[in-house]
């Protein structure tokens, strides 16, 4: 069993009360738009991490992390990249992937929306935790954790900080 902590969307912002939820993971999942490199670097120095650019990200951070990162966790098919809409309103880009070859778990960021919601039509169950960061319109900074048991998602919980 893992436990996954997913953010995304910091925008160069990382302070203790995140960390505290970094410590508590066994992996640490980030879907894009990272900001500063500070950031990765420092979960990097607590768990392992696994990440994506977004499109705020320069080109350190594009030389560092994938646009797309596909992998397994235990028993579930992986795919994270950072603007990838939501069943029904997949970009292009992503829609043609995702019917190619359906993961079990869709992670995508940029909206600053969180959402999770399955895919019936492709069986897949989409997660977008949200901004952590201070920048953007959210009024509510979010993230979320989890475990994968096998093939299993299980334990979902929304981590939420005022802005």
């Amino acid at each position: 069993m893992k436990k996954i902590l997913l953010l995304s969307d910091t925008h160069s912002y990382i302070d203790e009360d995140i960390l505290k939820y970094v410590k508590q993971a066994d992996e640490v999942w980030h879907a894009g738009d990272i900001g500063d490199l500070k950031v990765t670097d420092t979960i990097k120095k607590l768990k392992p991490l696994r990440a994506v650019y977004g499109n705020i990200d320069d080109t350190k951070a594009r030389m560092e992390f994938p646009e797309n990162n596909r992998f397994m966790c235990e028993g579930v098919d992986v795919f994270i990249t950072h603007i990838g809409g939501y069943p029904g309103k997949y970009t292009q880009r992503v829609r043609e992937l995702l019917y190619q070859n359906p993961p079990k778990l869709f992670i995508c960021g940029h909206s600053h929306i969180l959402k999770v919601m399955p895919d019936k039509k492709l069986n897949l169950l989409h997660m977008n935790p949200g901004a952590i960061g201070k920048h953007g319109f959210q009024q509510v900074r979010t993230m979320l954790r989890f475990t994968i048991d096998g093939h299993k998602i299980d334990n979902l919980e929304v981590i939420e900080f005022k802005k």
